[in-house]
């Protein structure tokens, strides 16, 4: 097997192997007609990630034998004998939970999270902890403590941030389905700039974030990267079946697009006034565009949002910083050492600090945004943006080398349009539908109203089929 087939910088692990180019449900389909077994599938992908990983640096932590062990067990869900990661910010019994950080011992932790027993409940076998940023706490997967994780598409370019590991793995090949989690877009942005699938669900959806529900404003949210609609509609339905979301719609298993004409407000102007990038510009026309020919009525609006709302979140993102330096061995670990946290995480605690005294006006504000942000669909039934304001930045252009206020401004107009879903805690989907202009994939976001995913994967399987997104195939 060959990993770089086509260039330097353009990494593939595809092969004419037990996963050839298949996404979860086609994996799990062979495994259930004994066409091929779940010991083949986790082999192949071990031998995937051996060979792409030196060049991607994705995995954290690899656990192969436990995953071989696990073949013994597996639980009979819609994924059984799926190989998949899980981001290294949810514990694994009997496995490190690092979170991306040097100040963080490496210590096997004793218990298994509640979201990962869910994820575990579709049949999905663990083959290790994928890379972030420290404590997912920036838009690129750049940490001191593993280094540097890279795009499959071109090395030179960033994963995005934060479930960067997850998403170069299932962009590459490794694997076809992987765990993230979101809290400013964590499982968008790497899903844009990776070229797959990431969607951000209803706030209670899952099983939630371990002490998020502690929060004044809970931006939190687990979720799945994937390369297919079809594998992101399967694990809700699954998830679903574990624990069903009260108080909210069930979305039950998506197979197909919706029959239901929708109205689409799209716009590509950022919460600061400008535009965005002109590609990411022109996809989103090109998009509304297909979706106007599909027969929905679209319709173009300014952007929903203003820069108060944007610094608003900035500010309380950096709480989460403040709250991680001042709190870290009772919220971390034990053993957290906070002499050896990066300096982005230490200058955004700082910034926190030099805006605690707006804090209660600065909630109050992202409390109301939640009914300004739902009463827009009693008008509109699905908000049309990038998902980005400009494409993929090369390696270093956000990394831990850069001085904390240029990082600063950099982060602050590149996220630009993913928070608007964290605070309101409705569902959003990013989808590949473009290339830049060098070659990487750029992403449209979706959004719609609070518990309204299934009109979302309707939306995206009907996309999905009239303009199909390429993958990294080198077979």
């Amino acid at each position: 097997m060959s990993v770089m087939n086509e260039s330097k910088t353009r990494i593939s692990a595809f092969y004419n192997d037990e996963l050839g180019t298949l996404d979860a449900v086609g994996v799990a389909q062979k495994i259930s007609k004994k066409e091929i077994s779940a010991a083949e599938a986790i082999d192949a992908a071990i031998a995937r990630a051996r060979l792409a990983n030196p060049k991607l640096n994705a995995i954290v932590t690899e656990t192969f034998d436990l995953a071989r062990k696990q073949i013994k067990n597996i639980v009979p869900g819609p994924f059984a004998g799926v190989p998949s990661f899980i981001k290294d910010t949810d514990d694994v019994a009997g496995v490190p939970t690092l979170w991306g950080s040097r100040a963080v011992p490496g210590k096997p932790v004793k218990k298994t999270k509640k979201f990962v027993e869910q994820f575990f409940s579709l049949g999905l076998i663990c083959l290790g902890k994928s890379a972030l940023p420290e404590f997912g706490l920036t838009a690129t997967t750049e940490p001191l403590s593993s280094g540097v994780t890279r795009n499959p598409w071109n090395t030179d370019y960033s994963t995005g941030g934060s479930s960067g590991g997850s998403a170069a793995l299932v962009a590459a090949g490794v694997v076809p389905i992987a765990h993230g989690n979101d809290g400013g877009g964590s499982i968008r942005i790497p899903a844009a700039c990776c070229g797959v699938v990431g969607l951000k669900p209803s706030r209670g959806r899952l099983e939630r974030v371990e002490g998020s529900n502690l929060m004044p404003v809970n931006i939190l949210h687990q979720g799945v990267l994937t390369r297919t609609v079809r594998d992101t509609a399967v694990f809700y339905a699954g998830a679903e079946k574990y624990r069903r979301a009260p108080q909210m719609p069930e979305i039950g298993l998506v197979q197909h697009p919706g029959k239901k004409r929708l109205r689409i407000a799209f716009y590509t102007e950022t919460p600061y006034g400008t535009p965005c990038h002109p590609e990411l510009s022109e996809m989103v026309h090109s998009v509304g565009t297909l979706c106007e020919k599909l027969g929905h009525t679209v319709y173009e609006i300014p952007c929903p949002c203003n820069a108060d709302l944007a610094d608003d979140f900035i500010i309380y993102w950096g709480m989460i910083a403040f709250s991680i330096r001042l709190f870290g061995p009772f919220i971390i670990a034990h053993g957290f050492n906070r002499e050896r946290l990066e300096d982005w995480t230490i200058k955004l605690s700082g910034h926190f600090r030099e805006n605690v005294l707006k804090m209660p006006l600065t909630v109050k504000r992202l409390i109301k945004f939640g009914k300004v942000y739902n009463d827009i669909f009693k008008t509109f039934d699905i908000l049309l943006s990038p998902t980005l304001s400009h494409p993929t930045p090369a390696i270093g252009y956000m990394g831990p080398d850069v001085p904390f206020a240029e990082a600063f401004e950099r982060v602050r107009k590149y996220v630009v349009f993913t928070p608007l879903q964290n605070v309101s805690g409705a569902p959003a989907i990013s989808l590949p539908l473009g290339l830049s202009s060098n070659g990487l994939p750029i992403g449209a976001q979706f959004g719609a109203a609070f518990g309204q995913e299934r009109e979302l994967l309707e939306l995206a399987f009907e996309i999905e089929e009239a303009r199909p997104w390429p993958i990294i195939n080198q077979l």
